[in-house]
């Protein structure tokens, strides 16, 4: 309990001085958009984005904003919707799209889809469901990101949808990080052969999943009532949720902290107040090259954008920018550019701008 208070008054005042920090870069607005969730820079110039009432966007490079048609139907309610977007590694040859998105009665079920991205004619032609969570249900968002690891495999993240029991079930594939084939299909060498599809379990809501330059894979996700957290994944882990957390019950009771059970993998860094983490990717660019070998996380609650440095072993927030509104995604291109999306209504996509 002490040592808890101590964290979290270390972790408030570290976040008020950091989060005054001047920003050492300005805004370029692209686009705006409504409710929207996530983005994926394209090769050729431009973005898709998703919204969450089931709009799929293109964004030219000039910041001309398009429907592209065939996107899913989904639930668009509370936290639920249209989710992610991912392109496959080969892109530039197969055109291919992922999607995430809930659908279905009784909170819905989240599911991973792919189709083909024809820019010409606005359209995401033959987009087939190719994976769906079982069982389907639950409250709040469902996680929902997804990465491609360096050997091509899908990770995908499932939260917990506010249950707390089924991410200690290796039958249920809520609350996990999934590895799976680019057909949806589990792929072979994951480390549980009753659950052949999970990589690692005892997640809440991993709410950003990416790769660094070392092939680790990191991913971000909320606590309940603080305690959020940055993991780095490795399969077979045990992330412990909810037998352990470094957060409270929304009630304010205790969870047993990471501490008391060494079983389970700790978070490399924990966030008590909340930043409440949206998006995340890792940096290697030439724009901002003090910023290289750091992952940038957007935060919601904390309205940031945050920089963390990780090392070997090691991982530790170094800047923390009062962006003003909301984050939902953050993104970087081949040159090194970084863009920032941001949430709610009128919600604009922008790029960082070297000074301010």
């Amino acid at each position: 309990m002490i040592r808890k208070l101590i964290t979290a008054v270390a972790a408030l005042l570290s976040s008020s001085v950091i989060a005054t920090a001047q920003t050492p870069f300005g805004f370029e607005t692209i686009a705006t958009f409504d409710q929207p969730w996530a983005m994926a820079v394209l090769p050729q110039g431009g973005f898709l984005v998703t919204e969450k009432a089931a709009r799929l966007a293109y964004v030219s490079a000039s910041g001309e904003v398009q429907t592209v048609a065939g996107a899913p139907s989904v639930t668009d309610d509370g936290q639920v919707g249209l989710h992610d977007v991912a392109l496959a590694p080969d892109f530039e040859t197969s055109g291919l799209v992922y999607l995430t998105w809930v659908d279905g009665i009784d909170g819905g079920a989240l599911h991973l889809g792919r189709g083909k991205l024809d820019l010409a004619g606005l359209q995401l032609a033959d987009l087939k469901v190719i994976w769906r969570a079982t069982p389907m249900g639950g409250d709040g968002h469902p996680g929902a990101m997804i990465a491609f690891g360096p050997d091509g495999h899908l990770f995908l993240t499932s939260g917990d949808r506010q249950l707390g029991d089924p991410a200690q079930v290796l039958g249920d594939s809520r609350g996990k990080i999934l590895r799976l084939n680019a057909d949806g299909t589990p792929a072979s060498g994951n480390p549980f052969p009753d659950a052949p599809e999970v990589w690692t379990l005892g997640h809440r809501n991993p709410y950003g999943l990416t790769f660094d330059e070392t092939g680790r894979l990191w991913s971000h996700e909320m606590g309940p009532r603080g305690g959020d957290e940055l993991n780095v994944i490795a399969a077979g882990q045990n992330y412990g949720w909810p037998l352990v957390s470094e957060g409270r019950k929304y009630s304010g009771l205790a969870i047993p902290d990471h501490a008391t059970r060494p079983e389970f993998a700790a978070p490399l860094i924990e966030w008590t107040p909340i930043i409440a983490p949206a998006g995340m990717v890792y940096y290697d660019g030439a724009v901002f090259p003090e910023w290289r070998g750091s992952l940038l996380l957007g935060g919601l609650a904390s309205q940031a954008l945050i920089r963390v440095e990780v090392g070997r072993d090691s991982a530790r927030e170094v800047d923390r920018w009062d962006i003003g509104n909301r984050i939902r995604d953050v993104a970087a291109d081949a040159e090194g550019h970084v863009y920032v999306l941001e949430d709610g209504s009128d919600a604009r996509l922008v790029r960082l701008t070297y000074g301010n």
